[in-house]
């Protein structure tokens, strides 16, 4: 018997190792990324805390710092995401997470010198979603060079699924806390994590050249072709609307769930702790599954079709009754996280699979600014609605803004597309030497 051939056939039927284990580089990623979203969990929770529990701010200030998070990606996306196409990415996280750091770091000294503030409050909350800006654009262009393009949908399936566990655990973790420890306190769990990710990073070996060019474009003209390469072609173009028309009618939905839940059906907060939760378990779910279900039916049907059962997921709101009659929207709660999981796994590897690596930064801060900022808008609109049709009648208005996502997808340019990479540019043939 050949040799060679023997070895060939045990290595071809031995089990592939988990991601995780063979890619140190997606790794480093992984842990960096997963720790940054259990922080940014608990200060999620936490802020909203001190400043209405130990500040005594008013109720405009609470709703309002919320939002501060959101508020970078607005106003510095764009730029932000030129900076990232002209430097190094890794040095880039390296700098936010220390920023970050330092910013978060001065809340709970405030607070035990007796001198935090509301301002305080809000100056750190923008600056640290300023950094996370930073972190973020930076991390995502890094996932294209830590893996390969046929590794993209397993590596963001795992950095999504873990991501909701990580998100679903610091929330729970961040409630737990501000009882046990105080809100402020609480603050130093973001410090912990953002020094994990840290360390992780520093153990990244992704090798990085910078683009090469004969000129200096002005940074506005480098912006302007960020955009331009956002709605360059049919798939991104499609791909953008689509999250911007769910974003916006999801997240009136989400935005009037508190509201619903504590108001209208007159319960406690441990249910809203339980719907929000059950969300993220469905994006885990979604997330460590979604490979499978690509390779099996194709990444377009995937994404074309899960916003369907997203949204009904959110119908069940509209069912809910006090006490035990919680539960229908406890299951639809977590059928649309791990449908909407699946949906960001297949477009975000859709974009990095076809983006040119010196434009990953503008691209994601372009599609952000579009994407998010819809997140912005729906809680304006959700506040307008509560106050015009009432809590019921809005969440119908956003599922049915939400609806015409996947009515868009199923029915517009992409209808047919079985493999969304089946859409990526063919690469130039070599010229032929006479």
């Amino acid at each position: 018997m050949n040799l060679g051939y023997s070895v060939s056939m045990v290595m071809l039927s031995a089990p592939r190792r988990h991601l995780v284990l063979r890619n140190a580089n997606f790794r480093a990623l992984w842990v960096s990324s997963t720790m940054g979203i259990l922080g940014g969990s608990v200060t999620a929770v936490v802020l909203p805390v001190i400043a209405a529990v130990e500040l005594g701010a008013s109720d405009f200030a609470v709703a309002a710092l919320s939002g501060m998070v959101f508020l970078p990606w607005l106003l510095f996306g764009l730029p932000v995401g030129v900076v990232v196409d002209r430097r190094r990415r890794r040095p880039v996280i390296l700098v936010s997470l220390v920023a970050r750091v330092v910013l978060l770091a001065t809340l709970p000294v405030a607070y035990w010198l007796g001198v935090l503030t509301t301002a305080q409050l809000f100056v750190v909350s923008f600056l640290a979603g300023l950094a996370a800006v930073y972190f973020t654009l930076a991390e995502a262009a890094l996932i294209p060079r830590a893996v390969s393009k046929d590794e993209l949908v397993e590596g963001n399936g795992l950095m999504t699924g873990s991501g909701a566990s990580a998100d679903a655990v610091g929330r729970g973790l961040g409630g737990w806390m501000t009882q046990a420890v105080g809100a402020s306190n609480s603050l130093l769990v973001q410090v912990v994590a953002s020094i994990a990710s840290f360390v992780a990073i520093l153990g990244l070996k992704v090798q990085e050249t910078l683009p090469v060019s004969s000129e200096k474009h002005h940074i506005w003209r480098e912006m302007n072709s960020g955009l331009r390469y956002t709605l360059s072609t049919t798939p991104l173009r499609v791909l953008l609307l689509v999250a911007a028309l769910w974003n916006l009618g999801g997240n009136i939905v989400v935005s009037l769930i508190v509201l619903l839940v504590v108001r209208t059906l007159g319960e406690n907060g441990t249910w809203l702790g339980f719907l929000m939760a059950a969300t993220a378990v469905g994006g885990t779910v979604g997330g460590l599954t979604v490979k499978r279900l690509a390779d099996r039916f194709g990444s377009g049907v995937v994404w074309r079709y899960s916003m369907f059962p997203a949204a009904l997921g959110y119908c069940t709101l509209l069912l809910m009754t006090p006490g035990w009659g919680m539960l229908p929207g406890f299951f639809g709660m977590f059928l649309t996280g791990l449908a909407i999981s699946m949906n960001i796994v297949v477009s975000t590897s859709f974009r990095q699979r076809v983006c040119p690596p010196e434009m990953m930064g503008r691209l994601g801060s372009a599609t952000r600014m579009v994407s998010w900022g819809m997140l912005a808008v729906a809680s304006l609109v959700a506040g307008v609605l509560a106050t015009t049709v009432g809590v019921r009648g809005g969440i119908i208005l956003g599922i049915a803004i939400a609806v015409l996502a996947p009515v868009v997808a199923s029915m517009g340019p992409l209808k047919g597309v079985q493999h969304l990479e089946d859409l990526e540019p063919a690469a130039p043939e070599p010229e032929r030497v006479a």
